[in-house]
């Protein structure tokens, strides 16, 4: 095998699956009724709002190792929504105002929105098309990124929820009251809604894909256990999630739906890798979770808990580095690499995973790699010398 074949072979790297107790990271956020957070599509850009006891607009632009207190008015704020780049942002509050920044927080102007109660907040990719839902009356829908609102005339319910697709044209909203509720979605940005054919439970959280096709709904909250039920074809059938019924209050999709996690009141957070197929319990503390949100690909994800903290979590990834840097592609065949070590790289804190090894990509036998990790600038390292064949490395949870 050639040297130039080696290399390629040893940089596929894959991580599969979430891990169930990968460690979530209380941030420096302050303790505080917190209510909604939203995140970039990288993940980096993070805003958070409060209300009651240091209410404020909170912003992170470094994945929620710091946060900024906005300019903001102290306000009981309820829901955000960020655009992918996480330049654009809406927050509404309890009492039915909306407010719109431009600048990734940095000011902020008040929304001419009609005065509700209430608003739970979605929005487009590039912060365009602006859904608000609230409770006991209407949902309302933007095309300019909130100056003006217009009323889509659907019944005046308890809406608890509503998601959007990249595009703004695929929107799904939860409603309940007492323990009744439903799913609607529309296909043509609010214009026209359909009720779906879901169970008459308290539904608390909806979520989409990128694309609108899956859906992921969330039921029970503080009123009773509930299931959480799925849907791959933009919510014209769902199907329940192999879950237990819990008290579910969050739910949050990667741009591609195969990432969820779903938070509940009074518990953890449960996490799937596979579009809801598995779930693992992800080893959050035990609190009232009113909001997740996450990078585009599920790779990062941040928690606000309500009288609490905001915590962070991440997907181990496996790195790959060289003991040094000399490559002699020259020549028929190439020079042969010699004396070089591979190093693998992955974090300290992801406990559960182990290094595995496999000399084809789609074999199942994947085998232990039995080298002990020596910790290295606080990561777990691995050095491997260079072998003949192809070599492919995972990190896999039990």
């Amino acid at each position: 095998m050639s040297s130039k074949q080696l290399l390629v072979s040893l940089i596929f790297l894959a991580t599969t699956q979430v891990a169930p107790a990968q460690t979530w990271t209380q941030t420096s956020a302050p303790v505080a009724d917190w209510h909604s957070i939203a995140s970039s599509a990288d993940g980096t850009k993070l805003v958070a709002v409060a209300g009651g006891g240091a209410a404020g607009i909170y912003c992170s632009t470094n994945s929620g190792s710091t946060w900024t207190l906005t300019s903001a008015p102290a306000l009981f704020w309820f829901s955000v929504a960020s655009s992918a780049d996480g330049t654009k942002l809406v927050v509404g509050t309890f009492d039915g105002m909306i407010y719109i920044s431009t600048n990734s927080g940095a000011s902020w102007t008040s929304n001419a929105a009609p005065s509700q109660n209430r608003y739970s907040m979605a929005s487009s990719a590039d912060g365009t098309k602006l859904v608000a839902a609230c409770v006991d009356g209407q949902i309302y829908t933007s095309t300019n990124s909130g100056i003006a609102w217009t009323s889509n005339r659907v019944a005046d319910i308890f809406w608890s929820s509503v998601a959007s697709s990249a595009d703004g044209a695929k929107l799904a909203a939860a409603w309940m009251l007492n323990s009744s509720g439903g799913i609607y979605t529309s296909t043509n940005s609010g214009i026209t809604w359909t009720s779906n054919n879901l169970p008459s439970i308290a539904w608390y959280s909806v979520a989409s894909s990128a694309d609108g096709t899956r859906l992921a709904a969330v039921s029970g909250g503080s009123i009773a256990s509930g299931p959480i039920y799925l849907s791959t074809n933009s919510g014209r059938t769902w199907a329940p999630a192999s879950l237990p019924a819990q008290n579910w209050e969050c739910i949050v999709s990667s741009a591609d739906g195969n990432r969820l996690a779903a938070g509940t009141f009074g518990g953890s957070i449960h996490i799937s890798g596979d579009s809801g197929t598995t779930w693992s319990l992800n080893g959050a503390p035990g609190a009232y979770w009113p909001s997740i949100a996450s990078s585009a690909d599920g790779a990062r994800l941040a928690a606000v808990a309500d009288i609490g903290g905001i915590y962070t979590w991440q997907i181990p990834w496996l790195n790959l580095s060289f003991s040094n840097n000399i490559i002699s592609m020259m020549g028929h065949p190439p020079t042969k690499l010699t004396n070089r070590l591979a190093i693998l790289a992955w974090p300290t804190n992801a406990t559960v995973f182990t290094l595995q090894v496999n000399s084809n990509l789609t074999a199942a036998n994947w085998l232990v790699v039995t080298n002990v990790p020596v910790i290295t600038n606080g990561e777990n390292w691995v050095v491997l010398p260079f072998t003949n064949g192809s070599r492919f490395y995972r990190l896999k949870n039990p």
